[in-house]
């Protein structure tokens, strides 16, 4: 018999606020003793999967890091399935079954919650292994806890004989008076844990709640996807219900094993303070009984003369309260949500690390970045660099059109956000070297020039007429004086003019039909809707948009091709089973600013796809956005760019301004891992290193001028993010 113990990530944890937060549930954080109550979950079931099984982890992709760190201090590997959002217990089980099914159709689950305290282990896995010889006979066993005090913290069960039996019913929490009669009638805690087949399981979930079964086998990650793998898309169809209403309740094979080892949810402060072990950091008691104080990293808690308190001390917030009303914080939370959330959790809003990260981001490009580049990085006659080595200095090289645009738009944007430095000078500068060097007779840019300022290439790239577009746009947007508006529309006309009646631009060069192009087309139409009446840029948005969903888009997997062939359809071979991370993140950052534009829910969603196919190339271990993936999610490249970084980090901001509290909180820790990942290439001095190799190194080379758009444009993100959900802090992410 092969056992498959499930840990379950789920839950808030609300009664041990201040502490336990969305983005830092109780499962994670000490509790009791030094570890977690995850890590000290791991420990206790992990050896029931010795006999050939395997450990499976079920969370949500907000606390990802959270999990791949734990695992990582106990040395413990595990199966890690991500949701991308919460939909209760039966789809984060019927997933793990599931997946247990196609490995071993015979295994059986052992599903334990994360934050349980139950400090004998061997005790646990005597009756979990007990549990499992039933559960191979087609039962679904529970353990039932021997209560020691009529509590009204927990569920009970009425069972049919001792020992091993049927359920004779399960019941809600009781007020104290009925827990009393209760135990007196030999009813056993409900624990929460279950030890079932996974075939069974899958064949009660069939037949009850069969929509919750048929989106976790869909959603299931492809064979080969590794440690870690994001659920897919068809997991948010799931019904939100628990194991309890969707399978328990109904079915006839429920059975329950009576145990009698020290068992707690830890599910308040006072069960905490019962375990003899909750207290944490510096405090000084003085003539004070039964109390519990836990305190930050520098930062004393000193009571006098009271007694039965917990006192739980955070950064932001601060709750006393008697450890017999300790149920009562969940009301203290629900006022909270209400009156001021901001104080229910900092990260409900954003996690610490991003808004520590962004106000660093942004002294990073105040005082570094924008300083460097528009010093070191642009000519007297405004031509701007391709390349600056780190030691500051122009390395001699082609330069091409679009990073002539692409510095152009960088130092408007950063005018427009209030940089100081002197953007309004080199703005100009910039577009006049456009239109003395760059601008053909026919009014579109040639793609190149040497580093003497002499043509190179004539060949009018789609690509880059789109970045002259967007940087005739903002520097609109800047309030910039000229005839902006009127090349812009010379230069789209131009370019509809010449384009087949297929939909799709025609690119020059050896591929001629192509994603990418189009991308940056239409990023540069969205930025002229803000500042046009003209309606001929909402009709090019929506032209481009239109070709993406019925072309670029895969409809069954929810990726995005590169390349294809002159009808549209995918191109043959490797070019045609091409996926790219970065820009997967990418086209999900400019769909969501459609879809919420038009009030488009099918784009938005379609954003949210291709952001979960994207995730798929964020590897587990480095947690950088790989270079390249094919159709089927395996990874091509593990070489990582500066860029996909950046769009990661753009499209988890957008995505979660469009998302409801709980898929929030979870992008925005996913925006914070991305930022992350974006420091390990920038510089201390304002430069910055582009491609990341899979050993850890970076190849010694320059710094490509043309990151820095993608380096600005999350950051402006982040700055649109951050005024509209509110975050804390705010006024440090900007530059006045």
């Amino acid at each position: 018999m092969n056992l498959y113990p499930v840990i379950m990530c789920g839950g808030a944890g609300t009664r041990l606020w201040p502490a336990s937060r969305p983005s830092r549930p109780k499962q994670f954080i000490p509790l009791s003793g030094n570890r977690s109550l995850f890590q000290e979950t791991v420990l206790r079931v992990a050896p029931l999967a010795d006999t050939g099984g395997r450990l499976i982890v079920v969370g949500g992709v907000a606390h990802r890091e959270a999990i791949l760190a734990q695992l990582a201090e106990l040395g413990v590997t595990a199966q890690i399935l991500l949701e991308p959002e919460a939909r209760d217990s039966a789809a984060a089980m019927a997933v793990a079954a599931a997946w247990t099914v196609r490995r071993d159709p015979n295994g059986v689950n052992i599903f334990v919650a994360s934050d349980h305290h139950i400090p004998d282990y061997q005790a646990f896995r005597t009756a979990a292994e007990r549990a499992a010889e039933a559960a191979q006979a087609g039962l679904i066993v529970t353990l039932g806890v021997t209560p020691t005090e009529p509590s009204s913290a927990y569920g009970y069960i009425a069972a049919e004989g001792e020992g091993l039996s049927a359920v004779k019913a399960f019941v809600e929490k009781p007020d104290r008076d009925t827990a009393e009669r209760y135990i007196a009638d030999g009813y056993l805690w409900n624990s929460g844990n279950f030890i079932v087949s996974a075939a069974t399981l899958l064949g009660e979930l069939q037949s009850a709640a069969p929509a919750v079964e048929a989106a976790a086998r869909e959603a299931l990650p492809d064979e080969g996807d590794g440690d870690l793998a994001v659920l897919g898309a068809a997991f948010r169809s799931a019904p939100k219900i628990s194991i309890d209403y969707a399978v328990m309740e109904k079915t006839k094979r429920a059975s329950v094993l009576a145990v009698d080892f020290e068992w707690s949810d830890l599910g308040a402060w006072d069960a905490v303070a019962a375990t003899g072990e909750g207290d944490l950091g510096s405090f000084v008691f003085e003539d004070a009984e039964g109390c519990m104080a836990r305190a930050p990293e520098g930062m004393v808690v000193a009571a006098i003369g009271v007694r039965n308190l917990a006192i739980i001390a955070e950064r932001d917030a601060v709750l006393v309260c008697d450890l017999s009303r300790s149920q009562d914080v969940k009301k203290v939370v629900e006022r909270l949500k209400l009156s001021s959330p901001q104080h229910l959790d900092f990260a409900r809003l954003a996690p610490e690390s991003l808004l520590d990260g962004g106000a660093r981001f942004t002294r990073w490009l105040n005082m570094r970045a924008l300083p460097i580049w528009s010093a070191l990085g642009q000519s007297a006659d405004g031509a701007f660099a391709e390349l600056l080595g780190l030691d500051g200095r122009q390395v001699e090289s082609q330069r091409r059109a679009r990073v002539q645009a692409r510095q152009v738009q960088v130092f408007a944007d950063a005018g427009r956000m209030g940089w100081h430095g002197p953007w309004r000078e080199v703005v100009q500068s910039g577009l006049a070297r456009i239109e003395a060097a760059y601008l053909r007779p026919d009014g579109l840019m040639r793609t190149v020039l040497a580093a003497d300022g002499s043509p190179l290439d004539e060949t009018p790239m789609l690509y880059d007429q789109a970045f002259h577009l967007f940087a005739l746009a903002s520097a609109v947007q800047a309030g910039m004086e000229g005839e902006h508006e009127g090349r812009a529309k010379a230069v789209r006309d131009r370019l509809l003019a010449d384009a087949p009646p297929t939909g799709g631009l025609i690119e020059n060069g050896a591929y001629p039909f192509q994603s990418n192009c189009h991308m940056h087309l239409l990023e540069a139409a969205l930025a002229w809707e803000i500042v046009s009446k003209d309606a001929g840029w909402s009709a090019l948005s929506d032209r481009i948009v239109t070709l993406a969903r019925q072309h670029f888009i895969d409809a069954e997997g929810g990726f995005l091709r590169e390349f294809f062939a002159e009808d549209w359809s995918p191109a043959a071979g490797d070019d045609g089973r091409l996926v790219e991370p970065g820009h997967q993140f990418e086209w999900a950052w400019l769909l969501a600013r459609y879809g919420r534009a038009r009030g488009d829910a099918s784009a938005i969603d379609a954003a949210r796809k291709l952001y979960a196919f994207g995730l798929r190339g964020v590897g587990p271990r480095r947690q950088v956005a790989v270079d390249a993936m094919d159709q089927d999610g395996a990874v091509l490249s593990r070489r990582a760019r500066l860029w996909p970084q950046t769009e990661w980090l753009k499209a988890s901001l957008i995505l979660a301004e469009l998302s409801d509290d709980g898929d929030r909180t979870g992008l925005l820790e996913q925006a914070a891992m991305a930022q992350r990942a974006l420091w390990r290439y920038l510089t201390d001095d304002g430069l910055w290193r582009d491609k990341l190799l899979e050993n850890g190194q970076f190849i010694d080379e320059p710094a490509p001028a043309s990151s820095f758009y993608h380096i600005m444009a999350a950051w402006t993100q982040l700055q649109a993010t951050s005024e509209r959900l509110g975050f804390e802090r705010q006024p440090a992410l900007r530059f006045r």
